[in-house]
């Protein structure tokens, strides 16, 4: 016999299987009452003792109330496998309802995750701009630093130059303030020398 619809094996399931075989007894049970039956007619077509018949008539009571007890036991396994199948509905319902309400916060986690994602992609991204605006900056501040690395090479270059240019200046200024004092002083010499001369000639007279 097929399993009911939303049946799960396990727990309750023995009750559908002891429903499946009593169902079975019931039906061994029924055909054998047909049997005593149709026995029961051939015995009024043809004639039997009254031990036979009498044993007959025993045997099929026996099986009347052997078969209102297993219907009566039936009817008792179908309550319990009703009820099972209650709980198994009402299971099912709350089954789907946790389910959804599992989904929804799925749901809102992902998205959550999503945005969250977002908000790291763009962290990166904008990370990423600082870092390379700082590159840039810094390949600037080398460039600005080796130009001033040359200019200060210049100017310590132009510094000795100067330095240089001075000392030229001071030693050519030495030398002619040392030939006009030789100068100066040969003039004067010449000029005394000239004065003396000038002083003999009249005493000579």
């Amino acid at each position: 016999m097929a399993t009911p619809l939303g049946w799960s094996q396990g727990g309750s399931g023995s009750v559908c299987l002891a429903f499946d075989q009593l169902r079975d007894v019931i039906e061994s049970q029924e055909e054998l009452i047909q049997q005593l039956r149709n026995v029961m007619v051939l015995q009024d077509e043809n004639f039997v003792s009254k031990e036979e018949f009498q044993a007959v008539e025993k045997k099929l009571v026996e099986e009347k109330a052997a078969h209102a007890k297993t219907k009566a036991l039936l009817a008792k396994e179908e309550e319990k496998l009703q009820f099972a199948l209650g709980e198994v509905e009402v299971l099912s319902k709350q089954l789907e309802k946790e389910k959804l309400a599992f989904e929804k916060a799925l749901s809102s986690v992902k998205s959550r995750a999503l945005q969250e994602t977002s908000k790291k992609d763009q962290l990166i991204t904008k990370c990423n701009e600082i870092e390379s605006h700082i590159i840039k900056q810094e390949d600037i501040l080398n460039g600005k630093e080796n130009e001033i690395k040359e200019l200060q090479q210049v100017i310590s270059q132009q510094k000795q130059m100067f330095r240089n240019h001075v000392s030229d200046y001071r030693i050519q200024k030495q030398q002619e303030n040392y030939m006009a004092q030789v100068l100066d002083q040969k003039h004067k010499k010449a000029s005394g020398m000239r004065q003396a001369r000038s002083h003999q000639r009249p005493r000579e007279k």
